[in-house]
């Protein structure tokens, strides 16, 4: 019985939670002469720095100043790691030159990604926004993707400890109570937890589909929502349930 318990819990402590990750040179751009941008667009577990590859997104694209432009075309792939000791894994990024002032909002749907382990795809429509030029407008606007985080707190110019608050939007409605797991970028491999249920924070949205954190710690931490997809998708002549998350990144800066 101590045998079979000690596996169980062995096992239980690597179902690190997914996150879609999508993380810019920048979220704030003040100077037009520092007008290029690359966002990294990955799949992992990002506190614990174990990463997955992932396909080519399904969509790419940036919302700005009211206008959609798809750049799926404009992905390269990226080799990357989250720590130095970890494999690399495929990623894709995307080279962006910020033209006009306001807020960028860029968005992906990946690949539905297969994870045996749940016995289940795994799509994760991500999203981050970057402010430009000082213009502060368009950051709580729609994308129009499946399901999203849409923020009721300006994403950017947050500090440490600042309270974030979203509403998260399945097909264009509230989801109430939904369960919204957050997690943060543990560059390096830097920071450590005191125990596994500290890596993976978890909350709930309240009935109106809005969920409060507050930021423990500077740099970019991560949300998802989840939520089952009512399309399912064949594998090996069976039909498997798809895991579907509305992510978003934020960053958060110290008081100086």
């Amino acid at each position: 019985m101590i045998i079979v318990l000690s596996l169980l819990f062995n096992t239980s402590q690597q179902c690190y939670a997914h996150f879609g990750m999508s993380i810019p040179s920048d979220n704030i751009v003040e100077q037009q002469e520092q007008n290029a941008l690359t966002v990294n667009l990955m799949f992992a577990h990002p506190f614990e720095g174990q990463s997955m590859n992932m396909e080519k997104p399904v969509m790419a694209g940036v919302l700005s100043n009211g206008k959609k432009t798809v750049l799926t075309d404009k992905l390269k792939a990226l080799d990357y790691r989250l720590y130095a000791d970890t494999k690399s894994s495929r990623g894709w990024k995307l080279h962006h030159q910020l033209k006009r002032p306001g807020d960028h909002i860029f968005f992906m749907e990946p690949a539905p990604y297969w994870e045996p382990a749940e016995d289940s795809y795994i799509v994760h429509y991500t999203k981050v926004i970057v402010n430009a030029f000082g213009k502060e407008d368009g950051w709580d606007e729609e994308t129009g993707m499946k399901t999203e985080i849409i923020p009721l707190t300006r994403p950017y110019g947050l500090y440490t400890g600042n309270v974030f608050q979203g509403i998260v939007q399945l097909e264009g409605k509230p989801i109430p109570f939904v369960e919204v797991e957050i997690e943060y970028f543990n560059r390096g491999g830097r920071s450590s937890t005191p125990a596994a249920p500290f890596v993976t924070q978890v909350i709930k949205a309240d009935i109106n589909g809005v969920f409060t954190y507050a930021i423990p710690k500077s740099g970019w931490w991560g949300f998802a929502a989840l939520s089952t997809d009512r399309k399912t998708i064949v594998r090996n002549g069976k039909p498997k349930p798809v895991e579907i998350g509305a992510v978003l990144w934020i960053k958060a800066e110290d008081f100086k």
